[in-house]
């Protein structure tokens, strides 16, 4: 694995931080600016352990990057479709509307993202999100180890489990996690372990992950460490098999995990721009979700610390082409989703006096 401008940062233009008092550093590689810019895309950043949603877009007229962050608390999975950003957080799942349509403002974002509905789900512990076919939602609740849905009545709706989780209780038996879409509906979905029991699944860390066909109810692929984020993208199953700092492919012929690259952190949140792959990392926790994982070995072995950030991988290579790093308050996170078509995005927080003033008509 090759890494391009390791030692070069590129010139970053940071909006500064609402609340917190520590260190908010954002660095880059030399070509990430310029490499997301002509890729005509820009990112979405969650990280729940900080209670942030971070927007790295370009400023063309600036030559840097542009990062804009927003205070939401314990931001966790997230989805993107059309003009909607739908963001899970603690409680409750919000849709943000892009209000600005393209169109630069004063200060030259071109998108503005604005809440404008919310579902409360109670603190459900939801990981993945995703646009169903019917534009609804469909999400990971890993409290209840299932798949559910929004509801206008109540926290959620269940809609799937798996066939090894005997009944639906708040009992995170398994640590369900990730979401894999296919034509709008649930294709694939990751988890720690086959427990069903609760909290079993810590037990089952090191090598007890799975991928699960939702159709069908089968395992696909065994023996993984602490599954993330599967996506399907140009005909193939993509997983971060998070605890070795690793992404892969699922032969599923052969149910075999076949890794393409290594990444210096515990894996969560994937997404593809054309052939690259948007890996997020995060530095491992210092308790005992994190310890005896594979991954520790590995960063031993190639005598290197964990990074938080985001690795642009070449999919057609395994070579790092780009990357994005987080220091001081960030040091993990959750998910990154791409923003196809909007070069420079903002969001409009829930606590500041923009929300009262922003009005759109339909």
């Amino acid at each position: 694995m090759s890494t391009s401008d390791k030692t070069s940062t590129a010139p970053v233009e940071a909006r500064p931080a609402e609340t917190e008092k520590r260190a908010f550093v954002v660095t880059a590689s030399r070509q990430f600016a310029s490499w997301l810019a002509d890729s005509a895309s820009s990112l979405a950043i969650s990280t729940y352990q900080s209670s942030k949603v971070i927007l790295i877009g370009s400023n063309r007229e600036a030559g840097r990057l542009s990062v804009f962050e927003r205070t939401i608390e314990r931001p966790m999975g997230m989805a993107f479709r059309d003009s909607r950003l739908a963001v899970a957080s603690m409680i409750q799942i919000t849709s943000f509307v892009d209000a600005a349509g393209g169109t630069p403002g004063a200060a030259g974002y071109d998108a503005l993202f604005v809440p404008q509905t919310a579902s409360y789900t109670a603190d459900l512990d939801v990981h993945d999100v995703a646009y169903g076919a019917d534009g609804g939602l469909v999400f990971v609740n890993t409290l209840f180890s299932c798949l559910a849905t929004t509801s206008e009545t109540h926290s959620f709706r269940p809609l799937w489990k798996p066939p090894f989780v005997s009944r639906l209780a708040p009992e995170d038996r398994c640590h369900l996690n990730g979401l894999a879409m296919r034509d709008g509906k649930p294709a694939y979905v990751t988890a720690v372990a086959e427990t069903d029991v609760a909290d079993g699944w810590r037990e089952h860390r090191s090598g007890g992950g799975v991928v699960i066909d939702v159709a069908s109810g089968e395992i696909v692929c065994r023996g993984l460490a602490m599954p993330h984020s599967p996506r399907l993208h140009d005909g193939r199953l993509w997983v971060l098999n998070s605890g070795a700092g690793e992404i892969g492919t699922v032969d599923l012929a052969s149910g075999r995990f076949e890794p393409l690259a290594f990444c210096p952190g515990y894996l969560r949140g994937l997404d593809f721009v054309g052939p690259y792959a948007l890996v997020g990392l995060s530095e491992p926790r210092e308790n005992r979700t994190f310890a005896g994982l594979p991954l520790q070995d590995r960063l031993t072995a190639a005598k290197v610390s964990p990074r938080c950030g985001v690795f642009v991988i070449d999919t057609r290579t395994g070579d790092v082409a780009h990357w994005l790093r987080f220091e001081g308050v960030v040091n993990e996170l959750n998910d990154v989703v791409s923003l196809p078509g909007l070069a420079r995005p903002m969001m409009i927080g829930f606590k500041n006096e923009e929300i009262r003033r922003t009005v759109s008509i339909e």
